[in-house]
């Protein structure tokens, strides 16, 4: 039992950052424990505590929301929830806390807050149907590309600033829709009922920041797709290369 929860920490570890749970089994830690480079197994720490409670801000606005009594109370959480996205990966890296929890807890907490946002948003009728499904389709596609690339022993793509940027203007946008704040005329730019804003539509201007966001989000997906594809085929030829040795 303990061999086998070694091993799974370890097939986490190499998802969160293969190259530092590489340098870690290697025994190459040339830099100091805590940093990026080199995360701690620590568990109770500042950055840590921030990012438990960014997710129980944000499971208590999903109740709250969805029982429509104290939605006012529940859009603030979801909004502190969001715009302290950065902090806790400040904190970590002043303080020199980085640790592994950190590091898996991050891409969650971002796919939870934009998971929660989307069903608030679906609650009050404020978002097209077609956002959720791409969002969640986009997720699903990239979770399986990464199960690939670990079938090959590769490590996951790097997150790009796309990527990054696309989660900025989704969560942005969201806050702004659940807000409902400042209300603009439609841009009458299309004549379709499911893009409000662009079309006659009045709408949030949130909204438009969740269409940059569905943008870059599929701009991202190609970038990730071209670079898995490379990594899968440096893999295969890599293979066929030791084979005939």
């Amino acid at each position: 039992m303990s061999e086998r929860t070694d091993h799974i920490k370890s097939e986490i570890k190499s998802i969160a950052d293969a190259d530092a749970a590489e340098r870690q089994r290697a025994g190459r830690t040339d830099v100091p424990v805590g940093t990026s480079g080199n995360p701690s197994t620590q568990i109770f720490t500042v950055a840590n505590a921030i990012t438990f409670c960014r997710l129980a801000l944000t499971i208590a606005f999903l109740v709250l929301f969805a029982g429509g009594e104290h939605r006012t109370l529940a859009l603030v959480f979801y909004v502190v929830a969001a715009t302290t996205d950065f902090l806790d990966g400040q904190v970590a890296r002043r303080t020199q806390t980085v640790s592994w929890l950190g590091k898996i807890m991050d891409p969650i907490m971002d796919r939870v807050l934009l998971f929660t946002g989307v069903i608030g948003l679906l609650i009050v009728g404020d978002l097209p149907l077609w956002v959720p499904v791409f969002v969640i389709g986009r997720d699903a596609y990239l979770a399986v590309g990464s199960m690939v690339l670990q079938h090959y022993r590769r490590r996951p793509v790097d997150v790009s600033y796309v990527g990054k940027a696309a989660t900025a203007s989704l969560m942005f946008g969201f806050c702004d829709l659940l807000l409902g704040l400042p209300r603009l005329a439609g841009l009458g730019l299309v004549d379709v009922a499911w893009l409000p804003g662009l079309n006659s539509q009045p709408a949030a201007l949130g909204i438009l920041f969740v269409y940059l966001g569905v943008a870059l989000s599929a701009t991202a997906a190609v970038i990730y797709t071209v670079e898995g594809m490379r990594l899968r085929r440096q893999a295969v030829e890599e293979r066929g290369a030791g084979n005939g040795k």
